[in-house]
């Protein structure tokens, strides 16, 4: 396998949940435990509550990357990225780049501003 490839295939591969434990992360069928889960009722309970923690990760995560982006291409850092550069970091295109930089100025000020 060249490196390429195995580039790929870890930009791929999903990262791992860290209240997952590992073992069951080797498991392809494993998923929080949910193929154990026989009642329909709390199947659908706990797969709905797995589903909301995972969009509320992911929304605040988001946050995180937009910061991070701000942050990267602040311009008075003296190594400060262009957005195509923070574009090429996190695999997005350059005008996304340029959206998640303005949302993560946004945020950060509004984080340094007095409540």
């Amino acid at each position: 396998m060249t490196q390429s490839e195995r580039n790929e295939r870890q930009r791929l591969r999903p990262a791992p949940l860290l209240f997952e434990p590992s073992e069951a992360v080797a498991d392809p069928e494993h998923f929080f435990d949910l193929e154990s889960v026989e009642d329909p009722r709390e199947l659908l309970a706990r797969a709905t509550e797995l589903t909301q923690a995972f969009r509320a990760a992911t929304d605040r995560s988001v946050e995180f990357q937009a910061m991070a982006a701000a942050q990267l291409a602040d311009p008075r850092r003296f190594d400060r990225l262009t957005a195509a550069d923070v574009a090429a970091r996190a695999e997005w295109t350059e005008d996304y780049a340029k959206k998640m930089i303005e949302f993560g100025r946004s945020l950060l000020d509004a984080s340094s501003s007095p409540a």
